[in-house]
């Protein structure tokens, strides 16, 4: 009977190391939280002066990657764009000249235009991420109005002020992904 709880003491002690080995493991990291479409994503992330893992992050959260995805309230592609919100940035910005608001499934034009978005929502919020996220998911007039009316301070720790519990969950998830992609590729 000793023998066979030494046994099972041992194998569960081995067991235990072999698992925060690939805990630690980059490479495990990386099959838990995959970046999909990549190089499309560093891609725009540059020429929009974002960082890329942020940006993964809001795409993860969006749609975990499905290029198909819509949702009940309309919006279309990997970074979940309202198609009147990429209409909007295509009539805006020259740069985006070659898209068309027809194209949002097509990831590489739908991380362009979203990634665009993402650029003015950056410039407009002045880097802070969880109100860039924010108005990402609630639109960024609602956000303005809450940060001047002073319902919500803009910051993570107090996220819970946001009045939409979509937000309100979408902000943290955001934060989570985006962490958890810097720990892993930087």
């Amino acid at each position: 009977m000793k023998v066979l709880r030494k046994k099972r003491v041992s194998a569960l002690l081995f067991l235990a190391i072999i698992l925060i080995l690939f805990y630690n493991n980059t490479w495990i990291s990386r099959f838990i939280y995959p970046i999909q479409y990549r190089t499309e994503i560093e891609e725009a992330a540059k020429a929009n002066d974002l960082d890329p893992l942020f940006v993964a992050a809001i795409i993860r959260v969006e749609s975990n990657y499905q290029a198909n995805s819509k949702s009940r309230k309309g919006a279309v592609g990997i970074m979940q764009i309202m198609p009147d919100t990429a209409s909007w940035l295509l009539t805006k910005d020259d740069d985006l000249k070659n898209d068309r608001a027809k194209d949002l499934n097509d990831p590489e034009v739908n991380i362009r235009i979203g990634t665009r978005y993402l650029q003015y929502l950056n410039k407009r919020f002045e880097d802070n991420n969880v109100v860039i996220a924010a108005s990402y998911n609630a639109g960024h007039g609602k956000v303005s109005g809450w940060l001047k009316d002073k319902i919500w301070d803009g910051t993570l720790e107090n996220a819970d002020q946001i009045p939409i519990m979509e937000t309100r969950k979408y902000v943290k998830s955001v934060d989570y992904y985006y962490a958890k992609y810097s720990k892993v590729y930087r």
